[in-house]
């Protein structure tokens, strides 16, 4: 029997970096569960410490502006999944590069730089928080 829900394959494997894979469970967990689900800030919480708001608000924001300014739907995985769909290798990269022609793929629309600029800030942050844990980047 077929499901109504259809799903995405997942194409690819989960990303390598510890923070781009923190970015990608955080924003999995907001999506399917809303921005202010709780097991998503006690995630913020434990890994980032006294600065978890700020990890947390960039994170919706990203999420606010990604999905107000795409014109197709994105497609994301379970929280559990053990890989990513080509979607969400696009959200890892526009919140590691900015691109502008990641930005037209994810959302068809290049033009609408607003989810690109909270993007990049998500990703500064993701990054900040890799060096000061020590993580590889």
């Amino acid at each position: 029997m077929a499901s109504k829900h259809t799903t995405s394959p997942l194409d690819l494997p989960l990303p390598a970096l510890r923070h781009q894979a923190l970015g990608l469970l955080l924003i999995r967990r907001m999506t399917s569960h809303g921005q202010h689900d709780t097991r998503a800030a006690m995630l913020a919480m434990d890994v980032a410490g006294a600065r978890f708001r700020k990890l947390l608000v960039l994170a919706r924001a990203f999420m606010v502006d990604l999905g107000t300014t795409s014109r197709r739907k994105i497609r994301l995985a379970p929280f559990c999944a053990g890989g990513m769909t080509r979607d969400e290798g696009l959200i890892v990269d526009l919140f590691e590069s900015g691109r502008l022609d990641v930005l037209a793929a994810l959302t068809d629309d290049a033009r609408s730089i607003t989810a690109r600029e909270s993007g990049l800030a998500f990703g500064a942050e993701l990054r900040d928080l890799a060096c000061r844990k020590g993580w590889k980047f």
